[in-house]
């Protein structure tokens, strides 16, 4: 089975658009896309992928529609009708969502707009922040951080859970953090998937959106299930802005599944090395630039003899 995944906010990087604009035959199609994402969005997506700075392209408002557009244009040079399951991380759900055919990719990057907007301001409200704990035994974590009252609001998998909540509660936790585990402070607005984001959770769910059944499995970030219904799809996308992020029981999902390949959609890097550590086993391919292309569609081609024979 062939799964393909979309990358959450942090993923970023200055420029990673340019490679797809400029200096290959597919450049006017890519722009053409974005330019009809960025009409949906209200920003220049392009300008964003190719011009902006770290520090802009890190504004939670801008960041998550650049994501989710920049993946789907990607997906456009590839036959994702090919795949069996689809995934995305945090933010990246909106992208999975798209590539399952339950929202149209216009209602994607609109909805992308209006979450990054309303967790921006979310965040304004209280100084809140995560920060990832890598290592540890698991359970000790979990304890830490409840002691804290800080909510794990990432759990990745392979080791790394991402803590959210107060700054003084945070700072805490990397004065002293749990036996065998290190703390690093991760450059976001706030504590995204906690209750923090109720605002953007209500402004989000107000959005009239048409939905439709899933063409493919799409998988939850609530907890790993595959989704059955266009209109519970939504519902967990918007119910996800407050709610953990639970990669890791996506991860073991797709592994029930029985997926062997996964494709990580622009910009990629993020997602297959938390699967190389906790999918061993599973085939990852990164698309990051056009270049990338070719190997991804071998892999579909593999993928797509070995389901017909």
């Amino acid at each position: 089975m062939l799964a393909l995944l979309a990358p959450g906010q942090g993923s970023q990087k200055p420029g990673f658009l340019s490679p797809w604009l400029t200096g290959w035959d597919g450049a006017d199609r890519a722009t053409a896309v974005l330019r009809d994402y960025s009409t949906a969005t209200g920003l220049d997506l392009a300008g964003l992928g190719t011009e902006a700075d770290a520090d802009e392209i890190r504004d939670t408002a801008k960041t998550q529609p650049l994501l989710v557009g920049a993946g789907l244009m990607v997906s456009t040079f590839l036959p994702v009708d090919k795949a069996d399951v689809v995934a995305g991380h945090s933010i990246g759900e909106l992208t999975a969502a798209a590539l399952a055919g339950v929202l149209s990719p216009e209602a994607a990057v609109t909805l992308a707009g209006v979450r990054g907007r309303e967790m921006a301001a979310a965040c304004a409200l209280e100084p809140t922040g995560m920060s990832a704990v890598l290592g540890g035994v698991e359970a000790d974590v979990l304890e830490r951080l409840d002691a804290l009252g800080l909510t794990p609001a990432n759990r990745n998998g392979a080791g790394q859970i991402v803590a959210a909540g107060p700054l003084p509660a945070l700072a805490k936790l990397a004065d002293d953090p749990p036996a065998r585990a290190r703390v690093i402070a991760l450059q976001v607005a706030g504590a995204f998937h906690t209750p923090y984001m109720a605002p953007a959770r209500e402004a989000l769910g107000a959005v009239d959106v048409t939905v439709s059944e899933p063409e493919r499995t799409l998988l939850s970030n609530a907890d790993g299930t595959a989704v059955t219904s266009g209109a519970d799809a939504l519902a967990r996308i918007v119910r996800q802005v407050t709610a953990p992020v639970r990669w890791d029981s996506c991860q073991a999902t797709l592994l029930e599944l029985g997926v062997t390949a996964a494709i990580e959609l622009s910009p990629a890097g993020t997602l297959a090395g938390l699967a190389k550590r906790a999918m061993k086993g599973v085939q990852v391919v990164t698309v990051n630039t056009p270049d990338d292309l070719p190997a991804a569609a071998a892999l579909i081609a593999e993928h797509s003899s070995e389901a017909s024979s």
